[in-house]
């Protein structure tokens, strides 16, 4: 990652930090990542060498400048869901900053109803949204992974009730390994190799 790029994220990481802090209502906080969770779904989209992502919950565009910045060196596009027209409008303009625009496809509306219209192989999916309606949408996904893939998502351990559901799922795919990293607020990975 360049170091325009990098700097602009340590901007929009100590905005989202003030701005959460001053902002009583929750639907209108950002909630980004933390920034070593980022560095760390960076990483692994990086190394994985993902073409196709798709992410759940865009908000200001924080975490998907990390990844969009992670897989266009190899050609790759993310897909990005928010139902929140504002906070997209933001994004569109932080991704457009950041020149990361041209390798990304923002939707906005209800990602459920969403991810049933798209069309696979994805290679990562990211969920960073409403944890309670990600094992619905992991549901839809599952035929839309590509043979080696990934999945991760974040709150795996800030928000134990509302990620149960999802956790459990992702435990019970045979097909995955799976391991909890106490990183940041905690991210799950699930991994999903070829079959020989």
């Amino acid at each position: 990652m360049n170091t325009v790029i990098r700097a602009f994220l340590e901007e929009l990481a100590e905005h989202g930090r003030i701005h959460d802090a001053q902002e009583p209502v929750h639907s209108r906080k950002l909630l980004n990542l933390e920034p070593e969770t980022a560095e760390l779904v960076s990483i692994l989209a990086a190394s994985s060498g993902a073409k196709r992502v798709l992410e759940i919950g865009t908000s200001n565009g924080y975490s998907t400048i990390w990844l969009a910045a992670a897989i266009r060196p190899a050609g790759g596009r993310l897909i990005s869901i928010e139902r929140n027209p504002e906070k997209q409008m933001i994004a569109r303009d932080n991704l457009q900053k950041t020149g990361l625009l041209d390798c990304t496809d923002l939707r906005l509306g209800d990602a459920t109803e969403i991810v049933k219209t798209l069309a696979g192989p994805f290679e990562l999916v990211f969920f960073d949204a409403d944890r309670t309606s990600a094992p619905e949408q992991l549901t839809l996904l599952l035929p839309k992974l590509a043979p080696r893939s990934l999945i991760l998502a974040d709150n795996a351990l800030s928000h134990p009730d509302q990620i149960a559901g999802y956790l459990a799922m992702v435990k019970g795919l045979k097909q995955f390994q799976h391991v909890l990293v106490p990183v940041g607020k905690g991210l799950s990975v699930a991994f999903q190799a070829a079959s020989d």
